[in-house]
């Protein structure tokens, strides 16, 4: 699901791996969902899963 509404208010997070000049994204965990942003373009929204498709992707990689 794509989402670009306001979710500024969740705690996002980056990699502390990441630096100011590489190309990062930032997830937040909502309690119902996992959001995932590109870090350089906070304005292109967010995609927001369910914490066991999070998990089939982590699980992936």
């Amino acid at each position: 699901m794509t989402d670009s509404g306001d979710r500024g208010t969740f705690a996002w997070r980056k990699s502390s791996y990441s630096s100011d000049t590489s190309n990062c994204v930032e997830v937040a965990f909502t309690g119902s969902t996992v959001g995932v942003r590109d870090s350089k373009d906070l304005d292109a929204g967010a995609l927001f899963v369910s914490p066991n498709r999070w998990h089939e992707f982590l699980n992936a990689l």
